[in-house]
């Protein structure tokens, strides 16, 4: 057995230029999986009439990318748990590249849509997955704000596709110019690939798996970019909780059951709030009767409050209960989504897109560092990937429920239905949700087990 350290040590350990490196290999690999769930948004509108897709299909195309990721999600998470976190990675990235690259080149809508879901099966595991990751991998005391920071840098693919978008959909080089952002992801999914060669799998999922030396040894290169006070652990050790292995029935226990519950609900509800924004927002701007172009000009704008709501996070992250800061967004993503819908002034329109991507990605940051903080570490991936996956399906129903009312009633019913979605996802994250901020994983988690099941629990 291992003296009790790892985790303590890596609670306790300031940030190193190893930490730093990992935020941005991290933040560099979820830039990818954003460019590529905004696809399926921003390509509606053009594939639409480029394969002469008529309404009744629309919602195929967009979830068929959502559907894949559905499916990848709980299977690489699940495989994450097993052979690894790294392992996972190298998985995901591979599967995406391959297959988004196959979909650059498809002769009818047909070909695309098998191999949107096709691709989706690797990126749809990436962003729990990172969750899970850096979660474990950063200390305590500053955990939420350095994982703000990872997420801003994924939330600068935001406006970049959107810009992107708008200068190459109308554009022919070689190939029509929507294909170009398809090569674009694939090629950038292979850089990556190449760069989470060089992370460190997590220690805490080492420990977990009863490989000591091994997470010993991950742990002695961050301490070796650490200051000599950090080698040593402030305080009694009696009382620490290490990692260790325990069954996946651990999720349906008293406490992890009411977490569960509340983390499978707060999934199936906030895929109306984000991502029925970000996939939908063209089409919104389409059904007020504007052009292509100036729809795709719109969405860019709007998409500008993505990093700036992410980079707005860092400074709260550590400071409120992660729980209410989700509540909090929801609650403002619920008002300017209605205002969205209501108005027809570009201006307003614009602003009030700034608005709400701004609110969301508070939000996003909140729930991402908050759902990888609720569950042991032996089971982390497989229970956040499995929750996730409810979102991605979700995703993947979600034109088949959002566009017939847009298309029937208008936008402003349509954010209405947003509305009520977060209303209840505040209710549900309010009411169920356990306080995080600042606390050590092992004191959320394993000392919860060891509570209830003993003290030998995965012995």
């Amino acid at each position: 057995m291992s003296t009790p350290m790892v985790a303590a040590r890596l609670n306790q350990m300031p940030l190193t230029r190893w930490h730093k490196r990992i935020a941005v290999i991290v933040g560099i690999s979820l830039f990818f999986d954003l460019f590529d769930i905004y696809l399926s948004g921003v390509l509606g509108t053009v594939l639409t009439g480029a394969f002469h897709i008529p309404k009744s299909e629309q919602a195929l195309l967009l979830s068929s990318a959502f559907l894949g990721m559905f499916i990848g999600s709980i299977g690489f998470n699940a495989l994450a748990d097993r052979v690894g976190r790294k392992a996972a990675f190298l998985g995901i990235l591979s599967t995406y590249s391959v297959f988004t690259f196959i979909a650059a080149f498809s002769p009818n809508a047909a070909f695309l849509i098998v191999f949107r879901f096709l691709a989706g099966l690797g990126i749809g595991a990436l962003l729990p997955l990172c969750d899970v990751y850096l979660s474990e991998i950063f200390p305590a005391h500053n955990r939420g704000r350095i994982m703000a920071w990872t997420y801003t840098l994924e939330f600068c693919a935001t406006p970049v596709e959107g810009f992107l978008a708008r200068a190459l959909v109308t554009t022919h080089f070689l190939m029509a110019g929507w294909r170009w952002l398809f090569v674009i992801g694939s090629i950038g999914a292979i850089i990556v690939w190449a760069m989470q060669r060089h992370l460190p799998e997590s220690p805490r999922w080492l420990e977990s798996a009863g490989r000591h030396q091994d997470a010993e040894r991950i742990l002695a290169r961050f301490l070796e970019e650490a200051p000599s006070s950090a080698t040593q652990v402030k305080g009694p050790t009696a009382n620490v909780v290490e990692p260790k292995r325990v069954p996946l029935g651990t999720l349906f226990t008293p406490t992890y059951a009411k977490r569960t519950i509340m983390l499978w609900i707060f999934q199936i509800l906030q895929t109306f709030g984000y991502y029925g924004f970000g996939t939908l927002v063209p089409l919104v701007l389409a059904s007020k009767g504007l052009t292509i172009t100036t729809s795709l000009t719109y969405a860019a704008v709007s998409f500008i409050g993505y990093p700036i709501g992410s980079l707005l996070s860092v400074p709260i992250v550590e400071r409120i209960e992660r729980k209410w800061i989700v509540v909090g967004a929801a609650f403002c993503m619920a008002v300017f989504g209605i205002l969205f819908g209501m108005t027809a002034q570009p201006a307003l329109i614009m602003l009030f897109g700034f608005l709400y991507t701004l609110s969301s990605n508070i939000f996003s940051n909140g729930y991402h560092i908050f759902q990888a903080e609720i569950y042991p570490t032996a089971v982390r991936a497989t229970a956040v990937g499995t929750a996730y996956s409810l979102s991605r399906l979700m995703s993947g129903l979600m034109p088949f429920i959002l566009l017939p009312v847009l298309h029937a009633h208008g936008a402003t019913a349509m954010f209405s239905v947003v509305a009520g979605a977060m209303v209840l996802l505040m209710i549900d994250v309010g009411a169920l949700g356990p306080k995080t901020t600042g606390r050590a994983l092992e004191d959320v988690n394993e000392r919860v087990i060891v509570q209830e099941q003993g003290p030998n629990v995965g012995m």
